[in-house]
């Protein structure tokens, strides 16, 4: 089980869950800060925790240091000139309970946004078939919704059924779930779930109230039951310090396993949110966070994911050479803007990248038993 205290930004914890549950807090090797997870490289070494202080180290490396050892940790464990590639449909829209200070679908800011009852099966299915023929390889549904009802399900599982058919790689992000409901979207043949921890446990309660991280590692822990992967990332740039960027890919890293894929998000500041007025991150910083994901967790697929349409061409490369391989494609992420697929196609001509080609189907399912017993050895 996942565990972490309670976010609290003056009482705040200091290691992350998996430490939390290993007792392991021992100063990790300097050397394998510049080189990577171990566990996540090797077949047996048992998992390492990474401390904050390796982490902070990262962050203090000359740019081009960091960018060289990222891009040396990249090219250990994917073609370093393919880019998986997504899209991400809204099919619930609005009317979120929760208080996120991000998010422009809660009910409790007034940001224009229309809200919208759950899609019907068949045009979310259109939705994918336009997005297989644009060149995706994964397509992702997201609803707002604190979590999902019972009634809700038997249309959820039919997408997902639908949408596998057509040979994408399935992914959702719907709130919480409990164990039973992570289990029923792992029979329909759900491959990803996403869950952000957004930010760090201290940091966490500036910008959510109505659940608390502990709730977030509830539902990743669902998630690894059912047998499924998982898409668990954050948002930086939201009033943030870097202690905080620290602490979230502390805790993203030293899960018992890392997720599959990692988003990190650049703050969209929508009119009408809490958030709407914050000084914009240094674009540094941000590929700073690319750079170090991918070298605590080098076999995971780190995203571009929002706040690209504000990015240059050149940054976007920079991000690519940090070890970022995976992005959205479409004109919107949930009800933001994004670059369209023809931009997204003329930057990867000009860089040399192509898309990832779809994984064949039995490699998609996470096999948790398969996991344990490798992890026993």
């Amino acid at each position: 089980m996942i565990t972490t205290q309670e976010a609290n930004p003056v009482n705040s914890p200091t290691v992350s869950a998996a430490q939390q549950i290993s007792g392991n807090q021992s100063p990790g090797n300097p050397q394998q800060a510049v080189h990577g997870n171990a566990a996540h490289n090797g077949k047996n070494a048992p998992p390492k925790q990474w401390q904050r202080s390796e982490i902070a180290a990262l962050f203090a490396l000359p740019m081009n240091d960091l960018l060289f050892r990222a891009q040396t940790v990249h090219r250990e464990h994917f073609n370093p000139n393919e880019v998986q590639v997504s899209t991400l449909l809204s099919i619930k829209t609005g009317a979120c309970p929760e208080d996120c200070k991000y998010c422009p679908q809660s009910a409790r800011y007034d940001t224009g946004l229309e809200k919208e009852q759950l899609m019907e099966v068949q045009k979310v299915l259109e939705q994918a078939e336009r997005a297989l023929q644009t060149g995706a390889t994964r397509f992702c549904m997201g609803a707002a919704w604190r979590d999902p009802k019972a009634r809700d399900m038997p249309k959820l599982k039919a997408m997902i059924e639908g949408v596998r058919e057509m040979g994408l790689e399935t992914c959702m992000t719907l709130g919480m779930l409990s164990n039973e409901q992570a289990a029923a979207l792992a029979e329909a043949g759900l491959d990803y779930y996403n869950h952000n921890l957004d930010t760090s446990p201290e940091f966490y309660g500036e910008i959510i109230t109505t659940r608390t991280y502990q709730d977030r590692l509830n539902t990743l822990q669902s998630v690894r039951n059912a047998g499924m992967k998982v898409c668990s990332g954050g948002i930086v740039g939201m009033g943030e310090e870097q202690k905080d960027r620290i602490g979230l890919l502390q805790q993203l890293a030293n899960m018992p396993l890392p997720p599959e894929s990692v988003p990190i998000n650049q703050l969209v500041k929508v009119s009408g949110t809490p958030l709407d007025s914050l000084e914009d991150l240094d674009p540094f910083e941000f590929i700073r966070c690319i750079a170090i994901a991918r070298i605590l967790m080098p076999k995971s697929h780190v995203r571009l994911s929002a706040g690209r349409e504000t990015m240059s061409d050149e940054m976007q490369a920079l991000c690519f050479f940090a070890g970022a391989n995976s992005i959205f494609y479409g004109e919107k992420l949930l009800t933001t803007a994004n670059p369209v697929a023809d931009a997204d196609q003329r930057l990867f001509a000009r860089l040399g990248i192509r898309p990832e080609a779809a994984k064949a189907k039995k490699e998609l399912f996470y096999d948790a038993a398969a996991n344990d017993s490798q992890s026993a050895r």
